[in-house]
């Protein structure tokens, strides 16, 4: 048995693909949290 690391990834991306905006979070984080600290604009 190998080791788990239960992260999320979060990006944001603009219309073309591209990458805005990165975050690594636990597993256990609520999906709503990262989006409501960070402005968008």
């Amino acid at each position: 048995m190998g080791w788990f690391y239960s992260l999320k990834l979060h990006l944001i991306i603009n219309d073309q693909g591209g990458i805005i905006s990165v975050k690594v979070t636990m597993a256990n984080m609520d999906d709503r949290k990262p989006l409501s600290e960070r402005k968008l604009y």
